[in-house]
This record gives structure tokens, sequence and C-alpha cells, in this order.
């Protein structure tokens, strides 16, 4: 993959805010509801780079009587809009006038609201598609701790408004225009220098840590991974982001996380490296947490050691839970990330088949173990199980886990119905949790050996081009300058992934190739698109109603 440095663009930066057009609005209404409630005067006011560039004003006729409370807050009197023009008329005129600009108010939903229930009845574009910025809720990142409230009237006083808001509309949209200003230059401080950067400042939550935000400033827009380091240059966490320098940012304006506020005491710089598309980021996330560990990347740190669970060779072979894959292993499956996911899927199989579970020496045992005298398992422990009855056995789950998976999974579907029958509903989800596992563990290994006898794949999707070599991704771009391709995977004619790694790398690709919109360049051997076992989960699925999805009922 390619990693070298790109130029930064516009694009990258963001969209200056001296170069945004704001149309800064208030109104005067009759009510607090706009489903009930009617406007009674606009006005509004359009800057850009800190100059004023138009202004809107006028009365409103609501069509309905105006409340005595709302005549004495506003002085809006009914004598005052009766030769006011209706909403019909200057609902058009006012949206010319709003065009693309983005919206700013105090407490702008409110507007919104209002102005949305009235394009919605005369059929116009609602307003609240545009972006939009409240200033209370910028006031509440920037100056919470230095006013008594986040009024309109408290702001102005603070920031020294020449204009005074008396809940008249334009007089009002000229006091939210200069608290804008001044919240814009406080902003300014902290880094927020682009529009985008500025959306998102008022939707933050938890406590803000401003002190550091200057590490975000130099990052691109740009999809690809970012790597948090502490004062030693040890790498803490590595995430990805389709925005970097949007993502990281976030983490500064309020994160409620307390492991997140953890981290960023710890944080000392910000490294990051662009990539192509949503595939090599999430490769390239995937491969530094294998090759750093972070301390903070503990959903996704990778595993200390690779779990398979094989057939043992030998005429009356058993499942067994191994740490490297045996050239002698009948078959093999994994690898798993911990040894409990490898066990819950050979449970499963134990449940769908009766495969040996004795570890003994055939006919070392007098009698037959515990498992053989309950019906279970088929066990050669006493010497008097025929090697040719349990060889059909063996070819079974050798066809199961081949081409034919409901042979393992319609019997565990028959399992769980049968305990949901008798109301025996937590031994049934254990058994849907163990049906699931097995069907995962299936899907993965026919998903990887279809990657495999694809060989080289040339793929593209939504301007990202990739390059895969049997399920190792090697060479990725946008645009049409294609990079030099990186080493060819080694591993070309094995049955299951070498490691963990490699699996979790492989299960991106096949997700990545299998999603929407992706369009296959090229093949050098045969992609055959394998049959996901889903048919027995989908039954399973309408069948155990009473079970809660999520899955939290198992062991």
């Amino acid at each position: 993959m390619s990693l070298a440095p790109v130029q930064r663009s516009f694009d990258e930066l963001g969209t200056p805010l001296h170069d945004v057009t704001f149309c800064v609005l208030d109104l005067e209404t009759t009510g607090g509801s706009p489903a009930d409630c009617f406007i009674t005067e606009i006005g509004a006011v359009k800057v850009q780079g800190g100059e004023v560039c138009g202004t809107f004003q006028t009365l409103v006729d609501p069509g309905a009587a105006i409340p005595p409370s709302i005549v004495l807050l506003t002085g809006i009197s009914q004598t005052m809009v009766i030769d006011a023009p209706r909403i019909e008329t200057v609902l058009p005129t006012f949206a010319e006038f709003v065009g693309s600009s983005v919206i700013v108010g105090h407490n702008v939903r409110f507007d919104l609201g209002f102005l949305d229930a009235a394009s919605d009845r005369l059929g116009y574009r609602r307003f609240s598609t545009n972006r939009w910025v409240d200033t209370a809720g910028l006031a509440r990142r920037l100056v919470r701790n230095e006013v008594r409230n986040l009024r309109l009237a408290t702001l102005a006083g603070h920031f020294r408004s020449p204009t005074r808001p008396i809940h008249r509309a334009f007089d009002d949209a000229m006091a939210t225009m200069h608290v804008f200003h001044s919240l814009l230059e406080r902003a300014g401080t902290i880094g927020v220098t682009a529009l985008e950067d500025l959306l998102i400042l008022p939707k933050a939550r938890g406590a803000a840590e401003y002190r550091k935000i200057h590490l975000a400033r130099e990052l691109p827009r740009r999809p690809g991974v970012y790597l948090f380091r502490d004062r030693t240059g040890a790498i803490i966490y590595v995430g990805r982001a389709r925005n970097l320098r949007t993502r990281v940012s976030a983490y500064f304006y309020g994160d409620p996380r307390r492991t997140v506020a953890t981290m960023l005491k710890e944080l000392a710089d910000v490294g990051h490296r662009v990539c192509a598309g949503d595939l090599e980021a999430a490769i390239t996330e995937l491969r530094l947490i294998h090759a750093h560990r972070p301390r903070h990347n503990r959903r996704s740190k990778p595993p200390k050691a690779n779990h398979w669970l094989t057939l043992t060779s030998g005429e009356f072979p058993r499942l067994s839970i191994t740490r490297t894959v045996h050239d002698d292993a009948v078959l093999t499956l994994g690898p798993f990330r911990r040894r409990a996911a490898a066990e819950l899927v050979m449970t499963g199989i134990w449940d769908a088949l009766p495969i040996r579970r004795c570890t003994g020496r055939p006919g070392s045992r007098p009698s037959r173990c515990a498992p053989a005298q309950l019906g279970v398992a088929l066990c050669p422990c006493d010497g008097q199980l025929p090697a040719a009855i349990y060889r059909t056995v063996v070819d079974r789950l050798r066809r199961a886990i081949g081409e034919e998976p409901d042979l393992l999974l319609a019997p565990l579907v028959e399992r769980v119905e049968g305990l949901a029958a008798d109301q025996r509903f937590e031994e049934a989800a254990w058994a849907r949790d163990r049906h699931r596992a097995v069907a995962r563990a299936l899907e993965r290994r026919r998903a990887w050996m279809a990657l495999r006898d694809a060989g080289r794949i040339e793929a593209a999707r939504a301007g990202e081009s990739v390059v895969i070599d049997r399920g190792r991704l090697v060479a990725a771009w946008s645009g049409t300058d294609m990079p030099l391709f990186g080493a060819e995977a080694e591993h070309a004619g094995e049955e299951v992934a070498p490691s963990v790694l490699a699996q979790e790398e492989a299960d991106l690709i096949w997700k990545w190739l299998a999603g929407p919109g992706t369009r296959i360049v090229d093949v050098s051997g045969v992609l055959a698109l394998p049959c996901r076992p889903v048919t027995s989960l989908e039954r399973l699925a309408s069948t155990v109603v009473g079970l809660d999805p999520s899955g939290s009922n198992g062991p």
C-alpha cells in the first residue's frame, strides 16, 4: 500500500470561515408551537467575512389573533400586522434571500421549526436542509463558565453588542450576529477555522480538552488512520476515520467516555497516514494495532496466541484445540482470537454430530465413557466401535465444513426449536449461540478459500481502487495513478488463515468485495462467491422469538 504524503488540497483543509456566507435570522411568533401558532415578524442579516452583505425585515400577518401576552412581550399588536403581507407572500422571497447560506440563530431550532412548518404547508423546500449553527450551543461550549446563563440578552451584554435584543426580529438578529462573530473569535483560538469544525463544535459532549486541540490542526480532511503517541513516542491508540481532522478534533471538543479522558491526559502527539478509502484505512488500522498493541485499543487488541480447532488424524479422529496448524490434521477451522471461541464451536459440532469426545487410546477402557453411555457421542474407548461406522460421521463432518454447511447447522436449529418449544429458553439461548459460532466459523473458512483461489483481484468502489492477493491487500489508490504492488501473499495453498491478523484482514476484504457498489476489474484465478450459510440462521431467527436477539442470553 502507498503511504506516501500527498499535497494538501482545498478540500483537505475544509471551507475557511471567511469564505462562508452566513444568514443570521430571528422570528417573532404568536406562540411556542408551530403546529397551532404562526409567524408575525422575520428579521435576517446576511454576512460574509465579517461584512454585512444583505438584510431582510418584514412584519407578517399571522391570519390569527395575537395573544395579549405576546403583544406585551414583543410589542407587535394586531393593528401593526393588519396591512402586513401573509406568509404565502413572504416565504418565497425570504427563501431566495437565504439561498444556500449557513443559517445562524439563537436556539435556532425554534425558528427552523416555524419556517419548516410554513414550507411544508406551502410546498417549499425546508429551511433545515441548509447547514445551520446555534449560537446557544456554541456559547455552551465556549463561554459557559463566564456567563450566568445562555440567554441572548446575557450574551449580547457580555460581548458588548451595539444592538440590544428587545424581542423584535431584526434587532435580535443583529444582536445574534454580534454574539456569533464574538464566538467565532473564541473558536479561532482553539483551532476552529473551517466550517466543518464549527458545525461539530456545538454537538460535542463531555468535558472539552481544548489545550491540546492544536495537535489536530495540520491533519488533512481525508480518509486515513490516526496514531496517538505519548511523551516517549509510544503509540497508545490507533483509529481510522473518513475525515481525519474532523474525527481527531472531536476528541478535544468533548467526549463523555472516561477512557478517552485518560487517554487525552497521556497524549503528546498525533500522527496520521492518508489512505485511498475505507478499505485501506480499515486494514492499515488493523495492521498497526497488531504491530504496536496500543494500550488504549482495548476492544481490538490482538490476541497473545492463535487458536485452531482441528480434527486429528488416525482411525478414530477427534476434535482438538491447538495453537499451531498440524500438517497431519484431517481438517481445520479458525483461527480464533480466544480459546473460549474455539470451544464454543467445538461444543456446537458435538451437538450436531456424535463425534468422539474421549481422549484415551481406543480400547483402553473396560466400559464406554460418559458421553457414549448417554448416546451423544460415538467413542472407541471400550474397543467395540467399528471403524467403518465412525468413518461415516467423519465424512459427514468433512462434507459439512467443505460444501454442505446445513449438515451441521440444521441439527443445531432443530435443537434450539425443541428447547424453545419446551420453554427451556436459557438452554435454547446457549444452543443458539453455538449455532451462530459454527455458522460464522464455516462462513469465514469458505470466504478465505474463495480469496485464496481467486489469486490476484483488482477491484474498485467509491473512488478507491485496490489490488488483493490471496486475501491480503497489496495496493490501494484513488484516482488513476496505480502505485507499485507490495509483496505477494505467502499463503497460496493454505485452507485456513495462518493467523488471526490474516483472517481479520480477509474478513474486511470479503465484506468490502461483497458490499454494494464494488466493481471487480480483473481476477487472475477463479473468484467463486461462496454461499453464506444463512438458511438455518434465518429459520432460527424466525422461530426462537422469545430469545434476546442481541445474543446476551449465552454463557
